[in-house]
């Protein structure tokens, strides 16, 4: 009898490359590759190495110098011959077309940029139609100013779908044009079909939150992989997907809770994260209608990140880019469990960091800032999850007594 080896399939190996500038020194930059390299990981690749440069600026034409260039090259070489030769080369920034077309003749291998990363696990990670079409739609805007580099006969893809692709989108061809010329065209008719798709998904959502009924709404909104879909398991008792990686979560996911007898409506909704593409927030603006319609916003962070205060600005200006940044909003400090500081000797007089600042100072100065709109918990190890139960009852209760005055159900409560 014949057996079968099932070979293990080897992850891809990558280089990562970041600049240092004076906009962005070197801790920033070491943080951001940190984060880049998390994302290589959540899309199934492996990072060997680091480069980084210190210039003023990206250069236009390469976005390194020319020796930062030679010297990735070589690295490159250098593995060729051995068992995981490097697979691809990550650049932390947007390249432009220019950019990655010169990178890709110089190196000879695969070329990412962050956006085009962020792209990929998107659509790794797309469940449902909406957020399929709004992935596709994503990663056409990104392609389109690329196409001179890309030059792909895109008609293979677009058949079947009423976008004029497949066969018959040859017949259409004008005199004289080439295939560049084509291929942009069926991928604007690709787009505007995406975007008559999105158009229809939107009006049956919104006949879906007009059918919900008077209560309040909530949504959980934070940096990604600060453990939202974990709170949301635990206060809804549902199972939606939580994972230790970037972008677990894509779709918007509504679930009805009750606390203490009074229901409202809890919305999970898709992680931010800095340098978010904006071909990637046009995309999403209706799976983020959630974030806009909502009564109260939860900002989860994640404490234990050692730079959680710039996540949490990077929440709060997608926030304002979204018209929501007024709204109610509680801040729930998560995964108090993980948080590891250095205590501070005595007669240190150094001015407090990040790394010696304990839990219980960092709640009197965050307590001081935002009143009773903060909270310390851990959902994983369901720490203070009662206070925050008891907390987020109180606030909606007063939502909803102030939205819905007149509502018989708060007064079946009161009896």
């Amino acid at each position: 009898m014949k057996e079968f080896v099932i070979s293990e399939v080897k992850a891809e190996t990558a280089v990562l490359v970041g600049l240092i500038t004076q906009e962005q020194n070197e801790a920033k930059t070491k943080e951001y590759l940190d984060e880049l390299e998390f994302l290589a990981d959540t899309a199934g690749a492996v990072t060997v190495k680091r480069f980084t440069q210190r210039v003023g600026g990206p250069s236009a034409v390469t976005y390194v110098g020319k020796g930062k260039l030679e010297e990735i090259k070589n690295f490159i070489k250098l593995k060729e011959d051995e068992e995981e030769p490097i697979g691809m080369v990550i650049f932390d920034d947007e390249l432009s077309a220019k950019q990655l077309r010169n990178i890709e003749n110089e190196l000879g291998i695969k070329i990412l940029d962050r956006t085009s990363l962020i792209l990929d696990i998107f659509a790794m990670r797309a469940q449902t139609a909406n957020a399929k079409t709004q992935v596709e739609l994503a990663q056409y805007r990104y392609m389109l100013p690329r196409l001179q580099r890309l030059w792909t006969h895109l008609e293979r893809q677009g058949g079947g779908s009423g976008s004029g692709g497949g066969k018959g989108s040859v017949g259409l061809r004008g005199p004289g044009e080439t295939q560049l010329e084509m291929d942009r065209r069926i991928i604007l008719q690709r787009m505007s079909l995406l975007k008559q798709r999105l158009v229809e998904i939107d009006k049956q959502k919104i006949t879906q939150r007009k059918n919900r009924g008077r209560l309040i709404r909530v949504a959980l909104v934070g940096y990604t992989n600060v453990g939202k879909s974990t709170i949301m398991n635990l206060l809804a008792k549902s199972e939606v997907f939580a994972e230790n990686k970037l972008f677990a979560t894509l779709d918007t996911t509504v679930r009805k809770v009750v606390v203490e007898n009074l229901p409202f409506l809890l919305a999970d909704t898709v992680g931010f994260i800095r340098k978010l593409p904006t071909d990637l927030v046009d995309s999403f603006k209706s799976t983020l209608d959630e974030v806009r319609e909502a009564d109260l916003l939860l900002h989860i962070v994640d404490i234990s990140h050692p730079d959680f205060e710039e996540q949490i600005q990077v929440v709060n200006q997608t926030l304002t880019d979204l018209d929501s940044s007024e709204k109610p909003m509680m801040i729930v400090f998560n995964k108090i469990d993980n948080y590891h500081w250095l205590e501070k000797e005595p007669d240190d007089l150094t001015p407090p960091t990040k790394e010696n600042t304990s839990l219980n100072e960092l709640k009197k100065t965050w307590m001081a800032r935002e009143a009773d709109n903060c909270l310390f918990i851990s959902a994983k190890q369901r720490e203070n999850i009662e206070e925050f139960r008891s907390t987020l009852y109180k606030k909606v209760r007063e939502l909803h007594v102030q939205k819905y005055p007149y509502n018989d159900f708060l007064y079946d409560i009161e009896q």
